[in-house]
């Protein structure tokens, strides 16, 4: 059994096959995905996603303003957010939210109030959150250790392509760290190094699709099937076999989201 525990499967990129992409996640032993809803959260983005985890079973869902669209979060999206998460059918976590210093789609202070303002909410819900940042480790570091220390919530800081520095902080904050097909490109082995540092319990893998698709499968689009590439590459890395770390990445999503299968 595998997870994909970031996925972006509500959106246009599968509107012509999605029934069929489930269905090859199933057969390649995907049990479980979790939906990361992402986009403009004055459109109908969010709702969007939380649709799929009520059609459909093997789907969890997750809701959150990214940084790209810091800029447009208000209190009438903190209170839709709020709404879908405490309303919605199977919704586990407030996110992906965080930092990123590379696009700046979102100025750099505007991206840390909502970062803040998020994880105050998901606070207050109660509510995992799940963590995206590049370019602002020590950003991203300092707030989540004055928003989210002593809160006794789990946190999952997604796609992981950072320094060792930052899996330290992460792991001393109690997040959880998840990567993604990066892992398995040919540059990456400084990343590679960092996955073998990770703790057994504190380990995730992801596609993050429709992006990032892993090798050998590069040059097309990613699907929630190609999980199991990601798992591999771990695999080969630890020492382990892809069903060993298939089963250890199940056993911490349902975990950290108190979760039971059967």
């Amino acid at each position: 059994m595998f997870v994909d525990s970031h996925a972006h499967i509500d959106g246009p990129e599968y509107d012509g096959d999605r029934a069929e992409m489930l269905q090859r996640a199933c057969d390649a032993g995907v049990e479980l995905i979790l939906n990361v809803g992402t986009g403009d959260p004055h459109s109908g983005s969010l709702a969007r996603a939380a649709l799929m985890g009520a059609q459909h079973e093997q789907v969890y869902t997750a809701v959150g303003v990214h940084p790209h669209d810091s800029r447009l979060f208000d209190s009438s999206v903190d209170e839709k957010l709020r709404r879908l998460l405490t309303n919605g059918e199977r919704m586990i976590a407030w996110g992906e939210i965080g930092l990123d210093f590379h696009y700046d789609n979102s100025p750099r202070e505007v991206q840390m109030s909502v970062f803040r303002q998020q994880l105050q909410s998901a606070r207050e819900l109660k509510l995992p959150v799940i963590v995206h940042t590049r370019e602002a480790e020590k950003e991203t570091v300092d707030i989540l250790r004055h928003e989210w220390t002593g809160s006794n919530l789990p946190g999952i800081m997604h796609c992981f392509s950072g320094t060792a520095w930052l899996a330290k902080q992460c792991l001393d904050l109690g997040f959880l760290v998840s990567f993604s097909g990066i892992i398995t490109f040919k540059k990456a082995d400084d990343l590679r190094a960092v996955a073998l540092e990770i703790p057994p319990d504190r380990l995730l893998i992801e596609t993050d699709c429709p992006y990032l698709t892993p090798v050998p499968h590069r040059g097309k689009r990613n699907e929630p099937a190609f999980v199991t590439q990601v798992a591999a590459c771990l695999a080969g890395l630890r020492g382990a076999s892809v069903e060993e770390i298939g089963t250890l990445t199940t056993q911490n999503f349902l975990r950290v989201f108190q979760l039971k299968t059967g």
